[in-house]
């Protein structure tokens, strides 16, 4: 499980790993629209999120429960009989082409994509991941907002710029890694060496 890093003023949660990793940082926007980011957790049920001050959004439309955080942020909770001690299992992603967007995280990852029926992408078995997947659900409408959470990846920023993606702020004296977009315009950051 993701146990609160013991040195003040880190909003940090440490994982078994440092890829496990969970950063919370306080952001200046607030939140105006739906996330189009959002994590997948496992769970023994619904109730011990509720008892963390979660509300529940939805639990008719899809085999799993949509709630959302004290802050209004979205996520997903599956159900399980026997959960990990570790509960992300996916972060999900809202994507106009998911087929497309996939595929390019794919590549980037050098890991397999799925497609299915319904119109929704993931890429799995992603080397050094902490989570099952990166999934990405058709919607219609586009990006309009910074998205609240992100990922990161260990890559050089140029390879990233040459496979689509594009900078928004580039390493400095500041901070040590390079914040970019894919090209559906997802925030990441990426750290290389």
């Amino acid at each position: 499980g993701l146990r609160p890093d013991s040195r003040p003023g880190l909003a940090h949660l440490v994982g078994p790993s440092e890829q496990h990793g969970l950063w919370v940082n306080t952001v200046p926007e607030a939140k105006t629209v739906k996330h189009r980011v959002h994590l997948d957790v496992h769970a023994r049920s619904v109730a011990e999120y509720e008892r963390l001050g979660a509300t529940v959004l939805d639990a008719e439309s899809f085999r799993w429960t949509v709630m959302a955080d004290p802050e209004g942020g979205e996520f997903c909770v599956f159900v399980r009989d026997e959960v990990p001690d570790y509960r992300l299992y996916e972060v999900g992603v809202d994507a106009v082409d998911s087929s497309a967007i996939a595929q390019w995280w794919g590549q980037v990852f050098d890991a397999p994509v799925v497609h299915d029926e319904r119109g929704f992408s993931w890429v799995h078995r992603i080397k050094g991941m902490p989570f099952e997947s990166l999934d990405f659900a058709p919607v219609a409408e586009p990006k309009t907002a910074k998205n609240r959470i992100h990922w990161d990846v260990q890559a050089a920023a140029d390879a990233l710029v040459a496979a689509g993606a594009r900078v928004l702020r580039a390493r400095d004296d500041e901070i040590g890694w390079t914040v970019m977009a894919d090209p559906e315009g997802n925030e990441f950051c990426a750290f290389s060496d």
